[in-house]
């Protein structure tokens, strides 16, 4: 698990990957009340993450237009 990394240095698919893993781990009943505890909030801040991830990709997507002749064409996102 890539734990040392801050979760906003990672991309999608890592973030998404490690967040998998601490599902998997919580899920199997194996791992103590403390590391739980950690695991889960460090779980909860990567799908956010992730969703910000899908929200900005979103937004790119939607900037794609149609000009006057009916060509798709693109716009840039006005992305913060």
């Amino acid at each position: 698990m890539t734990s040392a990394k801050k979760i906003e240095d990672l991309n999608f698919e890592t973030a998404l990957e490690e967040l998998e893993k601490i599902v998997q781990k919580l899920e199997s009943g194996e791992v103590e009340l403390e590391q739980s505890i950690t695991m889960y909030e460090r779980g909860a801040a990567l799908k956010a993450h992730c969703e910000g991830k899908l929200k900005a990709a979103k937004l790119k997507i939607e900037k794609i237009v149609l000009d006057a002749d009916g060509k798709v064409g693109t716009e840039p996102a006005k992305i913060d």
